[in-house]
């Protein structure tokens, strides 16, 4: 089995997220905000929410991992979204997909 595939890589950030989500009694209406961020942008989002799930990613895998991501939970691409790639990520220093529940603010 090759570990270093972006499906593979979405598969166990998404174990992941499941398994936070038990852990932190998520209700029925709770769930998942995913976004792409830059370090400092990923660094905002872990002060001032919790649980925050974050992992960085190579360039050439991110756009297809985030894709993955972001299917399984049922959330939409933007256009900017859906015209990402390797090239375009690295020119916007976004490295991370960052998950976090915004109904969840650090208090």
């Amino acid at each position: 089995m090759n570990y270093k595939t972006p499906e593979y890589l979405a598969k166990e950030y998404l174990f992941d997220l499941n398994n936070i989500a038990h852990e932190y009694g998520f209700k029925a209406g709770e769930s998942w905000k995913i976004g792409l961020a830059t370090a400092a942008e990923k660094a905002a989002i872990e002060k001032n929410y919790h649980p925050v799930i974050s992992t960085k990613v190579s360039p050439e895998f991110l756009p297809q991992l985030y894709r993955i991501v972001k299917a399984t939970f049922g959330q939409a691409l933007n256009s900017a979204e859906s015209a990402m790639n390797a090239k375009s990520l690295i020119q916007s220093a976004l490295y991370y997909v960052v998950a976090h529940n915004p109904g969840r603010p650090r208090r």
